[in-house]
């Protein structure tokens, strides 16, 4: 169906929400498929407009927050557009509206005036595991067995979660801490380490212990429980853990942990690359480009095909967006991304490589109807639509 200002994709009717989701709550969700940490340090990402104790029933995802997304918004009475790229990527200095306004001041005023909140993912998408790059590769590999590895393997900072728990409280406190995202570790969850001791201590005046009495010293059977989880994860961890803990005063250590490779999944990363098991020619690479960036209603054009002497492609080194110095040192027999500088395009096609652009948000785009419907199922209560309003 199409709304007012734009092509729309999905979605059920208002009535079918029984119940209502704060957005702070959404943001978690969010942040589970495309986690903050991994984007790269100079994007601007998460939560740029908004309140997160606001309550959401419907959301508007894009590729550009633009004038008409926002009215597209209105529309269907979303409270929050999750726009690819980041509207506000640099500091807009001030917010003042009016029609003399620059557009995008105009539009953030605009934004906050009518309640909605927005919020961008971009390379943090492009990073995770099931995200934009590895749909592109899905496309790419057509259904036929092959590989994948990200170019750039991602690193995220971690902590070791230290507590001091009553033994019959373990259990409880542990579940708490994997629920709130401690304890991953690689294709494992609710991992964690627990030794027994004993704790002392005693009450004072004004203390209210769940065990023991004010003035008397305790020893108490107790478990050390240590839980590791990522350096964006460590907030909620740990508020999960003063939640579920039975002490007024827990003891809680936090250790920092030296970066190291998130050992999830070896695709999650900077782009990827794609290793098919039966070879293709650059007009086949070309054409299921062609057939993944192709939207019914919304403008594309047919990829740019430059072939070198290489037309035997098993290896794609894949990047939605601008693949640029991301691909400086990777070799492959063919190059698909957005668009590259003419330079890079000139010394891939001398090389003898096969180089296919599909223009910059070409490869993003696609990838909009997949994330609502990842969304859809990981928050029920939210209505989750896609827009191509944007698209000029």
């Amino acid at each position: 169906t199409a709304s007012p200002a734009g092509h729309r994709v999905g979605g059920c009717p208002p009535a079918l929400h029984n119940f209502l989701m704060k957005l702070a709550d959404l943001l978690r969700v969010l942040d589970d498929l495309a986690p903050l940490g991994g984007a790269e340090d100079w994007d601007v990402v998460g939560l740029q407009v908004g309140d997160p104790a606001a309550e959401v029933t419907r959301a508007v995802l894009c590729v550009d927050y633009t004038p008409a997304v926002l009215e597209a918004a209105r529309a269907e009475g979303a409270g929050l557009v999750v726009a690819y790229h980041p509207p506000m990527f640099k500091a807009l200095g001030r917010l003042v509206g009016g029609a003399d306004a620059p557009w995008k001041q105009r539009l953030m005023v605009e934004t906050v005036a009518a309640g909605v909140a927005v919020y961008s993912p971009h390379t943090a998408l492009d990073v995770a595991a099931g995200g934009t790059n590895d749909a592109l590769c899905d496309a790419l590999a057509a259904g036929e067995p092959s590989t994948r590895q990200a170019i750039v393997p991602a690193v995220r900072d971690f902590y070791k979660v230290v507590l001091f728990v009553p033994t019959k409280a373990a259990a409880a406190l542990r579940a708490a801490m994997a629920g709130a995202g401690a304890g991953g570790m690689g294709r494992y969850r609710a991992c964690s380490f627990e030794a027994a001791g004993t704790g002392r201590f005693e009450p004072l005046d004004g203390a209210e212990p769940a065990v023991g009495e004010v003035g008397r010293d305790e020893a108490v059977a107790e478990l050390r429980l240590e839980m590791r989880c990522p350096a964006e994860g460590l907030a909620p961890v740990l508020a999960a853990a003063r939640a579920a803990h039975p002490y007024e005063e827990p003891a809680i250590d936090v250790i920092p942990i030296a970066a190291q490779r998130d050992d999830g999944d070896p695709v999650v990363g900077a782009g990827r690359v794609l290793t098919l098991d039966r070879r293709v020619i650059a007009e086949q690479l070309a054409a299921r480009v062609d057939a993944y960036a192709r939207i019914d209603g919304v403008r594309n054009a047919w990829p740019t095909v430059t072939v070198g002497a290489h037309d035997s492609i098993r290896t794609i080194a894949v990047c939605v967006g601008a693949g640029g110095s991301l691909f400086e040192g990777v070799e492959a027999d063919a190059y698909v991304t957005g668009e590259l500088r003419h330079h890079d395009q000139l010394d891939l096609v001398q090389r003898g490589k096969a180089v296919v652009l599909s223009g910059h948000t070409e490869l993003e785009r696609p990838y909009l109807p997949r994330y609502a419907e990842r969304l859809r199922a990981a928050a029920p209560e939210v209505d989750f639509d896609v827009t191509f309003s944007d698209v000029q």
